[in-house]
């Protein structure tokens, strides 16, 4: 957390804040234990131990790799939990080292050998029959020896370049080669272009879904790599390296240039975090670890593979409907089932009303159809979008690559900084770029993370604005996985406040007012901040307070400071963070009246909503923004009211009473920033699977 800018009275409470870095590591537990859970089909198990693999990932590459860095660069600094850098860092890696045993643990004793009572195989070398061997040595000798590069090491053959979270093998040899050189280690890369998980045919194995590891062909024929040595052992290992990107926009010409230089170099940051099997000789490992500059406690001994998150294309077999969970196909609700191919069809229903999207309940294809009809529609005359995660093969780039093409005018926001999108996002820029597009990158140094769609159409003699806001990526794939609510809208006041956003994004000038949008770095915060200082004057004046908040994060200090005050004046709140939340809830004299809940299941919980009582008014903004220092000061973020009543409601509904009756996916806060299930005698009640039934139907 970035504490440069707090003030005196900030400091004073810091202590009372969760490091952000261990709640982000309880939010993995809580995802763990979806794979724990012997009601969720067996498939979907699997599937949630390789994400959290996946969130570890990135946790080191960035969150944990900044505390390695902050131990150098500000070792006196007392973070929001009160510890200084290097406690911090330690407490974070004990939980990372309980998380993975707990993690392997469940995979090796429970998840696997029930796979198996399936038919669901993954060999280990000593189980190979002999006519698997042969089958296995013949993929070996052709498809996979060919790409490989022994490399011994030596004077003349230096420890090789490795890439960040790639597999690799360390050898241990004995004897003499071919120039008479003594044998002692050798490193052999995996190319990323070799599959980690191999399918093994039925025919070989007798199994109708058996596979088996890369690292278990180069167990079993190593040495075919170094004829005439003996071979000691040959280990799998992955070093995972800091991917955090640092381009100085105010320096460079041309962001996109500058992007792609450093992009080449994000592979061999430095070392963060060091993977190897758990039969590795201590001295090998002492090896790696002086080579990669890294401690015992940077070490993560795995009795399996080192990298789970490339077995996830097991989950996706078909071995089995009772293995996945039941197939769920969103709902495309009126008036949009009703609609014909007509493009004025669609502008005439928001004209009629606001129309609303729950994903992945409801469909995202009327976003589609939303920008096809902008594409095809000869009365449109201007598309104006945001773009900050959309996927490499994505059918709405595609549409507004044909409208420019059509001659309309098109502006697109990409955000070439998003992180881990960053190619993809060159990619679909320079394509935008060649067909006529106006591609603007921004405002240097913030990142444009509003969700945003505005189409401009010729009406007679008006020209009439329709737009989109949403509270996620325009990523057809996500919007099957991640909760988010969209808003199709003719309301003049909202599309004007949204042309205004794109204009200070694309050009220069003076900040002009918005009526109803609330923007970021400018409004979010001051206005959310007074939203909750009138709850809590309506607390004070003994009438109703409430406040309830849904969102991914919440870390802003001064705005959980502001929590706390509601609290201690008798403002009723309640918090439905998904993942990292530094606010204490429930601590006597200081959060009594606030409930932190998570809820993990078979959606990502995605959306942010703002609820406030306000005298009975209720105030409801949706918002591409959580609650976080970057989010109000550093990114440009847009946050919307729900205007119409019966939408409004709807959003109350979906986004906080359902949740906070849910008692099968929910776990309540704890003070020290852990978390327990939320149990109770009522019957089960599922959010997701309430929400599909009732989403799921037009």
């Amino acid at each position: 957390m970035n504490t440069d800018s707090l003030d005196e009275n900030i400091e004073i409470c810091l202590p009372n804040l969760i490091n952000r870095e261990s709640s982000l590591m309880y939010f993995n537990e809580r995802v763990l234990a979806m794979a724990d859970n012997p009601d969720i089909p067996l498939l979907e198990r699997l599937r949630y131990i390789c994400i959290v693999s996946s969130n570890l990932d990135e946790a080191f590459e960035i969150r944990i790799s900044g505390m390695k860095k902050q131990q150098e660069t500000d070792p006196l600094l007392i973070g929001p939990d009160g510890r200084t850098p290097a406690q911090a860092f330690d407490h974070v890696q004990q939980q990372v080292h309980n998380l993975v045993e707990r993690q392997y643990k469940l995979l090796n004793d429970d998840i696997f050998p029930k796979l198996r009572e399936r038919g669901v195989y993954i060999y280990r070398s000593n189980e190979f029959t002999e006519p698997m061997r042969e089958w296995a040595k013949k993929v070996f000798l052709e498809e996979i020896q060919p790409l490989l590069t022994p490399i011994g090491l030596d004077p003349a053959h230096p420890f090789p370049r490795v890439l960040n979270k790639s597999l690799n093998f360390i050898v241990s040899l004995r004897g003499q080669d071919a120039f008479g050189r003594n044998a002692s280690i050798a490193i052999v890369q995996a190319p990323r272009a070799l599959p980690r998980l191999i399918k093994v045919p039925q025919e070989v194995c007798e199994q109708p879904h058996g596979h088996t590891l890369l690292s278990t062909l180069m167990q079993l024929f190593v040495e075919e790599m170094f004829p005439g040595l003996e071979i000691l052992g040959l280990y799998q290992w992955r070093v995972t390296r800091n991917s955090d990107l640092f381009v100085d926009e105010e320096e460079v010409t041309d962001l996109r240039l500058a992007l792609q230089g450093e992009l080449s170099q994000r592979n061999y940051g430095s070392a963060v975090r060091l993977e190897i099997s758990d039969d590795t000789p201590a001295e090998l490992e002492n090896f790696l670890q002086k080579e990669f500059g890294l401690a015992a406690e940077d070490t993560y001994r795995t009795p399996g593979s080192v990298n789970l998150t490339r077995i996830m294309p097991l989950c996706d077999i078909d071995a089995g409907a009772d293995l996945t969970f039941a197939p769920y196909t969103a709902d495309i609700p009126a008036p949009f089932s009703k609609m014909t191919a007509a493009p004025e069809d669609m502008f005439k229903a928001i004209a009629k009303s606001d129309l609303l999207l729950h994903h992945p309940y409801q469909s995202f294809q009327p976003v589609l159809k939303f920008l096809t009809a902008a594409a095809y529609d000869p009365n449109v005359v201007a598309i104006k979008q945001t773009i900050y995660r959309t996927g490499e093969d994505s059918e709405l780039m595609r549409l507004l690559m044909k409208a420019a093409m059509s001659g309309k005018e098109v502006t697109v926001v990409v955000e070439l900084m998003a992180r881990f999108d960053e190619q993809t996002n060159i990619n679909w820029a320079a394509k935008l770029e060649e067909v006529g597009a106006h591609v603007v990158y921004g405002v240097v140094g913030h990142k444009t993370h509003a969700k945003m769609a505005l189409v401009l159409r010729r009406e007679g003699r008006k020209i009439v604005r329709y737009g989109h806001l949403g509270t996620g990526n325009y990523h057809p794939r996500t919007a099957r996985l991640y909760t988010d609510f969209g808003l199709l809208t003719s309301n003049k006041q909202i599309t004007e406040d949204m042309d205004k956003v794109f204009s200070l994004l694309t050009g220069l000038g003076a900040r002009r007012p918005l009526k109803l949008l609330l923007q970021s770095p400018f409004t979010l915060h001051s206005t959310m901040m007074k939203c909750i200082e009138a709850e809590i004057e309506q607390a004070k004046q003994g009438k109703k307070a409430r406040i309830m908040l849904k969102m991914n994060s919440l870390v802003e200090p001064k705005i959980i400071q502001k929590l706390y005050d509601a609290s201690q004046a008798g403002v009723k709140i309640d918090l439905i963070v998904r993942g990292v939340c530094a606010l204490k809830g429930g601590v006597p004299g200081l959060s009594e009246n606030i409930q932190v809940r998570s809820i993990v299941g078979r959606f990502l919980e995605h959306s942010r909503v703002f609820y406030f009582y306000d005298e009975g008014r209720e105030q409801v903004y949706l918002s591409s923004a959580d609650w976080m220092d970057r989010n109000f000061f550093r990114r440009v973020e847009v946050a919307f009211p729900m205007l119409d009543p019966v939408l409004k409601k709807r959003v109350i509904n979906e986004s906080f009473t359902l949740a906070l009756k849910d008692n099968q996916l929910a776990w309540e806060g704890q003070p020290d920033g852990s978390y327990e299930r939320v149990r109770n005698r009522r019957a089960a009640f599922n959010l997701h699977h309430e929400l599909m039934k009732l989403l799921g139907k037009s």
